[in-house]
């Protein structure tokens, strides 16, 4: 935690979400004709605790993730060279794309770091067990010999 006075916080996994959410929702809902910087979004509010229940929290991040992906499934090979507003700055789509994708892995990583330091011991490792790099190298060049 931050010393009194200082600036540097630390938000928990709920106000995450809750942030992750709003910001998907107001990029993404009318990506092509509306700034991406909606008038009824409160982000100073996104970080607060939303005080929320895990069901709560889940369809937040599933409404925020459905708008993305809907979005970018909607979008025409044309729709990448036109310019969209993020807060008024023209952007064009497929740097809006990428700024977006370069946002949200930073913010699931705060979970999955979150979520080690809480599970400790009882975390089950998203990627390849430490100590175990071998033993997966050697199961896929198995499987892809066998091809």
């Amino acid at each position: 935690m931050a010393s009194p006075g200082s600036s540097l916080t630390s938000n928990s996994i709920a106000v995450i979400i809750n942030h992750m959410a709003g910001n998907m929702t107001s990029r993404w809902t009318n990506f092509l004709t509306e700034d991406g910087e909606k008038p009824g979004r409160n982000r100073d509010q996104e970080f607060t605790d939303p005080s929320l229940g895990k069901e709560d929290l889940l369809a937040l991040w599933e409404k925020g993730w459905t708008c993305l992906l809907d979005t970018l499934r909607s979008l025409r090979e044309e729709d990448l060279m036109k310019t969209i507003t993020i807060r008024h700055e023209p952007l064009m789509v497929v740097d809006a794309i990428n700024r977006q994708l370069a946002h949200y892995p930073h913010h699931v990583g705060q979970i999955v770091y979150i979520g080690k330091m809480i599970r400790g011991e009882a975390w089950q490792s998203l990627s390849i067990s430490r100590g175990a790099s071998e033993a997966f190298n050697q199961f896929m060049q198995d499987k892809h010999i066998r091809r």
